[in-house]
């Protein structure tokens, strides 16, 4: 495991070292999903909302 701060709270999020970019993580302090963007170095970004397309 490897830790990584959230990027909305700064607290610690603990990363499984097999993460794949694209793997969505929550943070266990503020509850944020956080999106692995790079595995080397384990980088991490706020996971972009899910939008309604309401059948566009």
């Amino acid at each position: 495991m490897e830790t990584v701060n959230c990027v909305e709270c700064a607290g610690e999020v603990e990363i499984a070292n097999d993460v794949m970019v694209g793997e969505i993580v929550e943070c266990p302090e503020c509850g944020a999903e956080l999106e692995v963007v790079s595995t080397n170095p384990i980088t991490i970004a706020l996971a972009p909302e899910v939008e309604e397309d309401w059948g566009e």
